[in-house]
């Protein structure tokens, strides 16, 4: 039995790695002997994260993470800043987190005030140990650009979201204009015009300081606009089918929408 369980633990450190190299941002089609070298199966640590249970601190003084986390399943993560419980970064699957909390790189640099990291729904992440990462970061350029791309990313997110004016359906599309921006430049969605996202209204309402009912209307007011695709499912699923139109809402801000009923 011993064997059996041995065997099945190396199978799932093996198709960790293989999720690893094909679909992470950071770690994709790099040389395949850089992998080789410095990213063992076994040294992954796979871990499941559970709904609305926190992950870790960011930004606590004179402390930082030993590993950098890998989403492959699941999600997203939230980070919450307090005292107004805003979520201020949203992380999916294919990207990572935790990199502005480790020792190492823009990390050492970037400093926040404490904010609360957690999986909102239940998340299949790879742990990778920071020393791994360091060596990685030294040998490969492509690596080093895109680990510094992740840091600029999670700074023009938060720039989108300062733009969240009280106007509600500006609100809602400066969110949906931060996620389109992070997730093509990661090149998690298709190349097409269509993202997907799931986002559910508390994370809207939590991230544009609105309350749920508004954000309902809102979104009921973009799909009625044809910028959302309708979902006859009951679900958390936002579909953006018209990123254009959406932009013209986002800049909304002298000039009100026809569709938003409150002036």
């Amino acid at each position: 039995m011993k064997k059996v369980n041995q065997q099945s633990s190396n199978s799932e450190s093996a198709d960790n790695l293989e999720n690893l190299i094909k679909h992470n941002f950071l770690f994709k089609d790099l040389d395949s002997a850089l992998i080789t070298k410095h990213l063992d199966s076994q040294q992954l640590v796979a871990e499941k994260l559970y709904s609305s249970r926190p992950v870790y601190t960011a930004f606590k003084p004179d402390s930082s993470l030993e590993h950098l986390y890998v989403i492959i399943d699941g999600g997203p993560i939230i980070v919450r800043s307090t005292p107004l419980d805003r979520i201020i970064a949203i992380t999916y699957c294919n990207s990572c987190f935790g990199m502005q909390n480790l020792a190492f790189s823009y990390g050492k640099f970037s400093r926040a005030f404490p904010s609360l990291v957690e999986a909102y729904k239940t998340t299949d992440v790879i742990k990778i140990p920071l020393e791994t990462i360091r060596l990685i970061h030294q040998e490969s350029e492509v690596f080093r650009q895109r680990y510094g791309l992740m840091f600029e990313l999670q700074e023009k997110f938060q720039y989108h979201l300062l733009n969240c004016s009280t106007y509600p359906p500006q609100a809602v599309a400066a969110l949906l204009r931060a996620l389109i921006y992070q997730e093509r430049e990661l090149g998690n969605q298709p190349q097409g015009n269509m993202f997907v996202f799931d986002l559910p209204v508390e994370v809207i309402a939590k991230a544009c300081q609105l309350n749920n009912r508004t954000v309902e209307q809102v979104l009921k007011g973009l799909t009625k606009a044809g910028m959302l695709k309708s979902h006859k499912v009951q679900n958390d699923l936002v579909t953006v089918v018209n990123p254009e139109e959406l932009k013209v809402v986002y800049g909304a801000t002298r000039d009100k929408v026809d569709w938003w009923p409150l002036k």
